[in-house]
């Protein structure tokens, strides 16, 4: 069940395992992190967290926190405005070309997904949701925080968990996480449950411990690093032995020192009166769906049935995906809260099942503050297209979707259309008259997410603005946020 890999064994020549070329069907690299952040407010720099130097960069980042501060006032105001935490990943990812393209947060749990711009509009299907389970389920500072979406056609979803506390209650851990998987349902016929998705991540602050052992026993395993060791005594790996729902899940080797506790701003597990004993609380698991049994002669009784199992027999031959885990480790340099990161970096191996964007669209001539504009798009895809669907101006490198200069509705804004292509009318008012480079993006409403972006274009200065000099803060169509 943990068997030791040669990439978990030597975590400083994982470079070299990722540099290996693929055998079949396109790759990605995820990079996951959780890390109980102890309600601390965020380091100055996350880059060793990222990897962000690595020559070989993520194609997705995952980033689970729990205990993120939550008081009420910062809760509030965390409500209006970008948390701290959020705040630092994104102004560390967007510059390389990373688009927050989801979060959710429930109290002190926090799940930020990005992603490469290029992938964007292969990311459908996009949910979130929570669930409580601290306090008879009405308390949020325990429970479960999802996001679940299709990667070029494939389900994934991510679970970042923070489950209860204390040596003792390891087995209501597992019914905590039952419950979680029980409760969390998504609007989608195809995986409207998390264990229908074909890959699970499943991390946070699990908080299993280490139990048998005793702390003279323990720590002379961390100093000698002969971590093997503790492993049979750690309690997921003993609940995995018996608990049917925790075997379809797959951990890589624990080869990095335990995780928690540690004394604040230093590397000295607990020193205080309580010396809790050391444990790996922070983990990162994953799932791949079990292969569907071949129909049964019961199943040949109900045409419907049979049909759906073979037709996903198929599904699952023509568009393999398989995972593997390049690296599983701990951060040790970050010591602002009692609990140390832990990153995972995986490598997705998949056959896309689309590689067309759903829509087409470009800006049709020079664009300025001058002038109403016009956008062209095409459909190359049937979608379900509806009147909420709209097209966004962005800067080149926005962050997230919200992240637009303006918006124009595709419907309401129409001017000219014929099967192939339609033509919707900008007008100069909602233009930024100090230009810069742009992009657009057809956003659809009913598949809630981005299903077509431009290649970056120019949107030329107002040469009106320039003549009257005008200030760019007495401008209409440019918000601060633009005006760097």
């Amino acid at each position: 069940m943990m068997e030791e890999t040669e990439e978990q064994s030597h975590p400083h020549q994982f470079e070299d395992s990722l540099k290996e070329e693929p055998r079949d069907g396109d790759t990605f690299r995820v990079h996951v992190v959780t890390w109980n952040v102890a309600t601390i407010d965020p380091p100055d720099d996350v880059t060793s967290l990222l990897h962000l130097n690595s020559p070989k960069s993520a194609d997705l980042y995952v980033i689970g926190l729990q205990e993120v501060y939550s008081g009420p006032v910062r809760f509030v105001s965390d409500m209006i405005f970008e948390d701290s935490w959020t705040g630092l990943f994104t102004s560390s990812l967007t510059p390389l070309q990373y688009v927050k393209v989801s979060s959710m947060r429930m109290q002190g749990l926090l799940l930020l997904f990005f992603s490469k711009l290029e992938h964007i509009p292969f990311i459908r299907d996009i949910q979130a949701t929570y669930t409580r389970t601290g306090i008879c389920g009405y308390w949020g500072n325990k429970g479960a925080v999802s996001i679940r979406l299709s990667f070029y056609g494939h389900m994934l979803c991510f679970l970042n968990c923070h489950l209860a506390a204390h040596m003792k209650y390891a087995s209501e851990r597992v019914d905590e996480f039952e419950y979680i998987m029980d409760r969390q349902t998504f609007d989608c016929r195809k995986a409207p449950r998390i264990t229908d998705h074909r890959l699970v991540f499943w991390f946070g602050d699990l908080n299993f411990r280490i139990q048998d052992h005793g702390m003279h026993f323990v720590r002379s395993c961390i100093n000698n690093q002969t971590y093997n060791l503790l492993w049979s005594s750690d309690q997921l790996i003993m609940m995995k032995k018996k608990e049917p729902l925790l075997q379809d899940f797959e951990e890589g080797a624990l080869d990095f020192q335990p995780t928690y506790k540690f004394d604040l701003n230093s590397d000295n597990y607990d020193s205080s009166s309580k010396k809790r004993k050391p444990a790996w609380t922070d983990r990162i698991l994953w799932r791949m769906r079990p292969k569907a049994p071949p129909p049964d002669e019961q199943d040949g009784n109900d045409s419907t049935l049979y049909g759906e199992k073979i037709k996903q027999l198929d599904k699952e031959d023509e568009y393999p995906l398989k995972v593997r885990q390049d690296l599983y480790t701990s951060i040790m340099e970050y010591s602002i809260s009692d609990h140390k990161p832990v990153i995972g970096i995986f490598t997705l191996e998949l056959r896309k099942m689309y590689d067309t964007p759903l829509v087409r669209l470009q800006a049709e001539g020079d664009w300025s503050a001058d002038i109403d504009s016009l956008v062209v798009y095409s459909p190359l895809q049937p979608f379900p297209a509806s009147t909420w669907d709209w097209i966004g101006l962005y800067k080149v490198g926005f962050s997230s979707l919200s992240d637009y200069i303006t918006y124009t509705w595709v419907k309401d804004d129409e001017v000219a259309f014929n099967e192939e292509v339609m033509q919707v009318f900008v007008s100069k008012e909602e233009i930024p008259v100090r230009g810069g480079e742009c992009v657009l993006c057809y956003y659809c409403s009913t598949l809630q997410c981005i299903i077509g972006i431009s290649e970056p274009f120019k949107v030329l200065e107002s040469r009106v603005a320039i003549e009257e000099g005008l200030l760019p803060d007495k401008t209409v169509g440019l918000d601060k946020n633009h005006s760097e």
